[in-house]
């Protein structure tokens, strides 16, 4: 009886290749003979094997061939391996009765899903030992070998995978198939003493003893693990290539004997997984925290510095701040930038971890999230900012007010000259004796004083003025200049009372004078002004000035004009000179009306000419240095203009990269290295542009008009610009982290981020929440009904717990992987520990660190609750309880 169904078998004794043993051949080879050396070692194992089954039922047989033809004792081995019963036996003697039997095996064992080629009842009742070993073994294949299945492999390559994970760490052994790999006996010795290590001294057995390393195996096997021999030790060493069948007949025997270590093992394995990554977590979570305690303290000392507005009295002081705020700026600050940033980085991966591994999200101490931290940075850096804003505003002020000052101290010196000694001239009384020609000449005088007088008002106006604005910029020295400048005032007053006295005894005087000198009262009238014009202006050509731009610098000429005036007032002595040579007037001729001489008139006019060279001259270097100051803002808007597209240009980029369907993510982030390598390699660029902006600082250059960008903008956009590389890496990074962890293709990472893009209508990175929705309904995941609606409210609750209406394309890929991956849960834990407990409701402290290593094994003995059921003993642990704290809120 021939079946075909599911699992093909075909018996060959000679070695091919026999990658797969299942596979179906055509025809059987009935005249091939067998190996003497393989059908020997096949005889005795087979037959070993058997009779380890057929000893449970009372019997056993002693020639393969001759004990199975009558197909009872073949009915009675398959009822033992397989628990289950067989039809009814015919109990008569003839050919027929036993085909009938043999029939019966071998309809039971296509049943099980063998497709049987070539071996029919008739050979078996002949006692064919070709076929009758084609069957035992095909029985081995079905019972022993078939159902073994170790990480993915089942069958023969699961058999091989298992022997070679028990043997790896033993010397000596390499097994890489089931014949000569096993000829020196050292593969067995290592599997007996991988689960049973009180049974074999390995460090004991020598390589060279083949013959003792196979007996001893054996020996072992049938005492102590209940393995009947089924080998021989001589044929294996005096056979060139063991037969493979009967050595993997053997191993089999050994892997169910330790099936049950096999599954605590198993066990061991969960647990110490789920306990490697729960130890990786905390330390991350603790260094997380360290980290933002470290940047909160700093920011918390750095802060009231950059608060503080307390100004210094002088301009020097304030540029030793000005140099601070700068080492600040370029040595303390970066390391600091990148230390937040790699916090931000090492919060998402940990978040991410504890996401894959269905772990509860992390929650940092109070004011220590990644919002505190980025409030109190963003608090930071707007000190930091009002703080180089008041700091230029106060150099502008102190040099305003050192400028004010010089020029209050010039002009009250030269107004104090002025006015000395003319308080003693206005108390005389000289006219109470002068002649009426003196009289009228003191008259003149004094009028040429009061015309001086109301020439110096403009100048103790101005002084006033200055003082005054000293005091609102708050002038250190105000005390001083208010002082002096009352003085003066004070005077000012007493000179306009003496001099309004005077001008009344005058008056009254005059009446009784008549005569005077029209031309030496011409003479004082113009004299008096140019003379004081020309102090004016010798006051001004030595007067400081300061200017900002080019356009600023500015020339005057106004000798020519002043020239003409002084010619004149000569001209008129010249005539007093000409009238008394003329008429031979003997008098001593002195100007009664005016102190003013033409020696005094000629010495101030050359003063005046030599003054003016020496101002243009100071002017041709201002204008010089407003040139180069014009060159120190072109060069940096040069740099400025390329550096600021540039950086926007990257971001672009970057964006545009973490939004591309096509490709892998990891072509993404190889193009997002090159891209950091890019800016990374850019940076000299930025460092001669802070350069420059020293450079302009320095020559208190504070405005240009060559470019929009400041300093502040390129500071902020670069920083920027590395936070959001740095950022958009660790995204990838995460999604590579997740898709791997989760087992997610490459096309659906692709589907995946096609559908969120597709909704994605404005580019945001983010779905709004009917975008969500829709995106949710186009997959199939909610329904347009009141179920889809409640459905959908659920899922916006995992997505944006924090309800802010926006869900991330993070967030996306998470609630995908959960709807179509599966992770660890704390059932599987409780499962793996019960394993490990023997079915008890507690495990004991000499189990944990039996079964898992030493230091998982005390993470457990210190985390668990003592057990608090029912007929615990003294030092039981409650693993329930500890596992269901590792996937709920806990300190763990």
């Amino acid at each position: 009886m021939m079946t075909q169904i599911e699992t093909t078998v075909h018996y060959n004794n000679g070695f091919g290749d026999e990658e797969d043993y299942m596979i179906q051949e055509d025809e059987w080879d009935r005249d091939m003979l067998l190996d003497p050396a393989w059908e020997k070692q096949q005889r005795k194992t087979f037959t070993a094997w058997c009779n380890s089954h057929l000893r449970k039922a009372g019997t056993q047989i002693e020639n393969i061939e001759d004990d199975f033809r009558n197909g009872l004792k073949l009915m009675l081995l398959l009822e033992v391996i397989s628990g289950e019963r067989l039809p009814k036996p015919d109990r008569g003697k003839m050919r027929f009765h036993k085909i009938a039997n043999v029939n019966k095996a071998l309809d039971f064992i296509t049943s099980k899903g063998v497709k049987l080629v070539s071996i029919g009842a008739e050979e078996i009742v002949d006692g064919n030992i070709k076929m009758t070993l084609g069957m035992i073994w095909t029985i081995i294949l079905r019972f022993a070998i078939q159902d073994i299945s170790v990480e993915e492999t089942s069958a023969k390559e699961g058999l091989l995978l298992w022997c070679q994970r028990k043997t790896a760490p033993y010397r000596n052994v390499n097994v890489q198939n089931f014949h000569v790999s096993w000829k020196d006996g050292l593969a067995f010795c290592a599997l007996i003493h991988r689960h049973r290590p009180d049974l074999i001294d390995y460090a004991k057995l020598n390589k060279d003893d083949p013959m003792g390393n196979l007996n001893l195996a054996f020996e072992i096997a049938e005492k102590h693990l209940d393995i009947p021999k089924m080998l021989d030790a001589e044929d294996i060493i005096n056979t060139p290539k063991p037969d493979e069948r009967a050595i993997m007949t053997y191993v089999s025997c050994f892997y169910h004997a330790f099936a049950g270590a096999e599954q605590a093992e198993t066990a061991a394995n969960r647990i110490c997984k789920v306990l490697g990554v729960n130890q990786e977590n905390e330390k991350l979570m603790e260094e997380y925290e360290r980290l933002a305690s470290e940047l909160l303290e700093w920011i918390r000392r750095t802060t009231p510095w950059l608060e503080n507005r307390t100004a210094e009295k002088t301009m020097v002081e304030m540029q030793r701040k000005l140099e601070d705020f700068r080492d600040y700026r370029c040595m303390h600050k970066p390391p600091k930038v990148q230390e937040k940033c790699q916090l931000e980085i090492s919060f998402n991966t940990l978040q991410t971890k504890l996401r894959i591994s269905n772990r509860p999200a992390f929650m940092p101490s109070e004011g220590k999230m990644v919002s505190d931290i980025a409030s109190a940075w963003q608090g930071l850096e707007g000190a930091e900012k009002g703080y180089e804003e008041w700091l230029l505003t106060e150099i502008r002020r102190l040099e305003r007010l050192d400028h004010l000052a010089e020029k209050f101290r010039q002009k009250a010196s030269t107004h104090e000259t002025w006015a000395n000694g003319k308080e003693l001239i206005l108390s005389q009384k000289d006219y109470e004796t002068a002649t009426l020609t003196e009289v009228r000449a003191l008259l003149r005088k004094h009028e040429s004083f009061e015309s001086d007088l109301a020439a110096h008002q403009d100048r103790v106006e101005q002084i006033a003025a200055i003082a005054q604005e000293l005091n609102e910029l708050d002038y250190y020295d105000v005390a001083a200049v208010n002082q002096r400048c009352q003085r003066i005032c004070d005077l000012w007053d007493q000179l306009g009372t003496l001099t309004q006295k005077r001008r009344e005894a005058l008056e009254r005087t005059e009446k009784l004078l008549e005569t005077i000198d029209q031309l030496f009262l011409e003479f004082a009238k113009r004299s008096a002004p140019f003379n004081n014009w020309m102090e004016g202006a010798m006051e001004d050509l030595q007067d400081m000035f300061i200017v900002h731009t080019i356009d600023e610098v500015q020339f005057k000429a106004t000798l020519p004009e002043a020239d003409g005036e002084r010619q004149a007032i000569l001209g008129i002595h010249m005539e007093v000179q000409k009238i008394s040579q003329s008429y031979g007037i003997k008098a001593n001729l002195i100007n009664p009306y005016s102190t003013i001489t033409t020696e005094e008139l000629l010495a101030k006019w050359d003063r005046v000419k030599k003054l003016v060279p020496q101002r243009e001259g100071s002017l041709q270097e201002e204008l010089a240095r407003q040139h180069a100051s014009e060159r120190l803002r072109r060069q940096f808007a040069v740099q400025a203009n390329l550096i600021g597209p540039w950086i926007q240009t990257r971001m672009e980029e970057i964006g545009h990269c973490s939004l591309e369907v096509g490709g892998t993510l990891e072509d993404q982030m190889t193009q997002l290295k090159q891209f950091e390598h890019v800016i990374v390699t850019y940076k000299p660029n930025i460092d001669k542009l802070e350069g420059d902006h020293q450079l302009i600082q320095e020559s208190l250059v504070f405005d240009n008009k060559h470019t929009n960008y400041t300093m502040e903008h390129i500071r902020v956009g670069w920083e920027l610009l590395l936070t959001t590389i740095a950022r958009t890496i660790n995204e990838i990074e995460t999604q590579i982290l997740t898709r791997d962890a989760k087992g997610i293709s490459q096309e659906q990472m692709h589907e995946f981020r096609s559908s969120f893009n597709h909704f994605d209508r404005e580019n945001t990175g983010k779905l709004r929440c009917e975008e969500f929705k829709a995106c949710l309904i186009s997959l199939g995941h909610v329904g347009n009904d009141h179920q889809g609606e409640v459905e959908f409210a659920r899922i916006m609750m995992l997505v944006d717990p924090s309800a802010t209406g926006m869900v991330s394309f993070q967030s996306f890929i998470d609630f995908m992987t959960r709807e179509t991956t599966d992770t660890d849960t704390a059932d599987q834990v409780v499962a793996s520990f019960r394993i490990l407990a023997a079915n008890k409701p507690y495990i004991l402290v000499e189990e944990l660190r039996r079964e898992l290593p030493p230091d998982q094994a005390e993470y457990c003995i210190l985390r668990m609750a003592p057990y608090s059921g029912p007929g615990g003993p003294a030092g039981a642990l409650d693993y329930t309880a500890f596992s269901t704290a590792l996937y709920g809120e806990s300190d763990l």
